[in-house]
């Protein structure tokens, strides 16, 4: 690389690539969620079980899985929840995972309460994807639901789910629409607006084109199937819903985001446990993705490319955006005459950048609405999104990147207490 290259292009280079990267992806990630819900979603009702079920002859069973642990403050009302669903043919499996709590107990009570809930107990913790396989093999269910231990399920999300998979066959993990109902904090209601114009907006877009990079593990419907040919759930790895999905879409089964199946989760509030999870979550995505890129490559599965290299590109942003940070923190340093000294956001692209932000924002809340009662009030709050969860996620994909190629394969993914924000009513 010549002397030249480094001092003149290279900059020029990174800087755009750190500023237009994300401003081009915010207008595909909306051009995408709108044409969805242009299309899929207008006219439908969340809060009816869909039409083409009405007449079904023959409910199939379906097995819902709650890997629990240390779930003792929200059991009772998840499960509870669980059996207001309105779906006829289900059971439920709840795992206690080697809780150290008194959630054992608290399922031991809910099993007497409802005939429909069978509860099991590991002795140790074996991680989440030990209690999905234990709950996989035990239960008679056609299909398999898991559902997080603190996710308040929407009594039609079953229906929602089940009618994609029985529409077609080759459908094998239908994934729901987690909304957020821990709002007291800032930080709370900031991922509001993230699982909409991010989360929300990503996964509509990807629909368009064929393949998710991931099922919501909080609330996942999956063909058994489908589960027993990809081998189960790798015990090995962070984040188990994206390594099965990959698993799925690489022997050909297709996967469905589906908005109308609601759940309502607990997210962090606090600095700490939102980096615990978001660095769970990079490590866990690198991990498949490195464990999978050659199967990924091959000429015949052509149509995972667009979003692997989407989340490579991903990755490769992060990286340039710390080395941009730290070419920043030495400016001082550098020559006056370097190509470095160049601002990292001149004042009429960060506008640019800024309001980009808040009109993805705004669209993702305007589709959203519908699912969320007056989900646009926290558009404002929402609006902070780029600098808190930005920084964090870039930050902690540069960490995860060296963590997810250290770490053994092998080494059992078991669980730990997260952060469940402040609830509210």
């Amino acid at each position: 690389m010549s002397t030249g290259f480094v001092h003149d292009a290279l900059p020029a280079l990174v800087f755009g690539f750190v500023f237009y990267y994300p401003f081009f992806m915010a207008y595909v990630w909306m051009a995408g969620g709108l044409a969805h819900a242009w299309v899929f979603e207008r006219g439908s009702d969340y809060r009816q079980p869909p039409a083409q079920l009405a007449g079904l002859a023959e409910w199939p069973l379906v097995t819902v899985t709650v890997p629990c642990f240390n779930e003792e403050p929200h059991i009772a009302e998840v499960i509870g929840q669980l059996m207001r669903s309105t779906y006829p043919n289900y059971e439920v499996i709840a795992i206690n995972d080697g809780s150290s709590d008194g959630t054992g107990a608290a399922l031991d009570r809910l099993a007497r309460q409802y005939p429909r809930l069978r509860v099991i107990h590991n002795a140790q913790n074996q991680g989440k994807a030990v209690s999905l396989n234990t709950a996989c093999q035990l239960g008679a269910g056609e299909y398999i639901l898991g559902v997080d231990g603190d996710a308040l399920v929407d009594p039609h999300a079953i229906h929602w789910m089940v009618a994609p998979m029985l529409q077609f066959e080759r459908i094998g993990a239908v994934t729901g629409n987690p909304r957020i109902r821990t709002r007291t904090t800032l930080l709370g209601r900031m991922q509001v607006g993230e699982f909409s114009s991010i989360i929300g907006l990503i996964k509509r877009s990807q629909q368009l084109i064929g393949p998710l990079f991931t099922v919501s593990g909080v609330l996942a419907m999956f063909r058994r199937k489908a589960v027993i040919e990809a081998g189960f759930w790798s015990p090995d790895v962070l984040t188990e819903d994206i390594d099965m999905s990959w698993k799925l879409q690489l022997r050909g089964w297709q996967l469905r985001f589906e908005p109308r199946a609601l759940c309502w989760i607990l997210m962090p509030e606090t600095l700490r446990g939102l980096w615990k999870q978001r660095l769970r979550w990079a490590v866990g995505g690198i991990q498949t993705m490195t464990r999978y890129t050659a199967q990924v490559l091959h000429p015949r599965r052509w149509r995972l490319w667009p979003v692997y290299f989407e989340y490579m590109t991903s990755v490769l942003w992060a990286y340039a955006m710390a080395f941009v940070l730290v070419m920043g923190l030495l400016r001082p340093l550098l020559p006056e005459a370097s190509h470095w000294q160049t601002a990292l956001l001149p004042q009429w692209q960060g506008m640019l950048l800024a309001l980009t932000c808040m009109l993805q924002m705004f669209a993702s809340l305007w589709i959203d609405r519908r699912y969320d009662r007056d989900l646009l009030r926290y558009y404002f709050s929402a609006i902070w999104y780029p600098v808190a969860f930005w920084a964090i996620t870039m930050v902690a994909t540069v960490v995860a990147l060296p963590s997810a190629l250290l770490r053994r394969r092998g080494k059992r993914a078991i669980w730990t207490s997260p952060d469940r924000g402040v609830t509210d009513a």
